[in-house]
């Protein structure tokens, strides 16, 4: 059976009735930030300094943690504490990086924190994530692929890092349509090929393909519906769908931070595809752990479109 419509919800919905918590399954992280809210920032230094340069992780933990409300104030404070302290200053920087997409900072000032960042852990990846993140909203288009370059510099299989880049490379050209050979799919194909066999980069030809879906449904050009708009069911999709499935089948890995971000851009898919066994297999690997994206893609309240989806697989096998 054709799986039903996510409820749409429209733009008039400034925020989702339910909250993501970008932390996912990390619980050092969760204790940790709980302890940065209370004004304890030891607590967010001995996670860091645990992490070391496991890089995805440590992206992945700097990130969550620079967006609470408190982060930038208490990273000040261990700087005036630790002035040396790399992990303080970029914890300062991606705080400054959010602040200035929120526009409560000015985005000079977080490319200032993040280049200070950068000069105190050359080798360290996450400095330069941080105004990946910012200019892949506020950049141009050379700025975000010179960016880029530093990261996978530093660490070429950056999860976080590729993400953003097709987030980016997808906007290209919307009136291109249905473009099996736009270059989002170029580079989701060559990165998946550049990876380790174990990287969670094989999944991004479905990312790009997500993506790329976002854009087109927000030009008009595709169905606002995305199980309906037959972007997923065409010879091409169905063949990335698969390849990423049997992939995700064989992938023995269980402790790469950002996995389950993986895992709902392929359940979301299958969902699409209307794949209700391969669905149901990856909802609950999935568990609590939902995503805002793909589900809000490309204009919709995801938590609602999350738990339809999720009850169509259950109830489709």
């Amino acid at each position: 059976m054709p799986p039903p419509p996510p409820p749409s919800f429209g733009r008039g919905r400034k925020r989702a009735a339910h909250a993501f918590d970008a932390a996912l399954d990390d619980t050092e992280l969760v204790t940790a930030r709980a302890s940065l809210v209370r004004g304890r920032w030891a607590a967010v230094r001995s996670l860091l300094a645990v992490t070391g340069d496991d890089w995805d992780r440590r992206g992945h933990r700097v990130t969550v943690l620079a967006q609470e409300s408190t982060a930038l104030g208490w990273a000040r404070e261990w700087q005036l504490a630790e002035p040396d302290s790399s992990c303080a200053s970029v914890l300062a920087a991606h705080a400054l990086v959010y602040r200035a997409l929120d526009g409560r900072d000015r985005p000079d000032a977080a490319r200032e924190a993040c280049l200070a960042a950068a000069a105190l852990a050359p080798e360290d990846p996450t400095p330069w994530l941080g105004r990946l993140i910012l200019e892949r909203s506020l950049g141009t288009e050379e700025e975000v692929v010179r960016l880029f370059d530093e990261v996978r510099a530093r660490y070429p299989d950056h999860h976080h890092a590729h993400h953003l880049m097709i987030a980016r490379l997808a906007e290209r050209r919307a009136d291109a349509g249905q473009d099996p050979l736009h270059e989002v799919y170029d580079f989701a194909n060559w990165a998946a090929e550049q990876a380790p066999a174990d990287s969670p980069l094989a999944i991004l030809p479905v990312v790009a393909h997500a993506e790329r879906y976002r854009v087109l449904a927000a030009a008009g050009i595709e169905s606002a519906d995305p199980a309906a708009s037959g972007h997923w069911v065409g010879r091409r999709a169905r063949q990335v769908m698969k390849a990423a499935f049997d992939w995700w089948l064989e992938w023995e890995r269980e402790d790469h931070p950002r996995r389950h971000v993986d895992l709902n851009f392929l359940a979301h898919a299958k969902y699409c595809e209307g794949r209700g066994a391969e669905a149901t297999a990856l909802f609950h690997r999935i568990g609590p752990y939902a995503t805002p994206a793909p589900w809000s893609y490309p204009d919709r309240d995801p938590y609602p479109a999350f738990r339809t989806a999720c009850a169509w697989a259950l109830g489709a096998v």
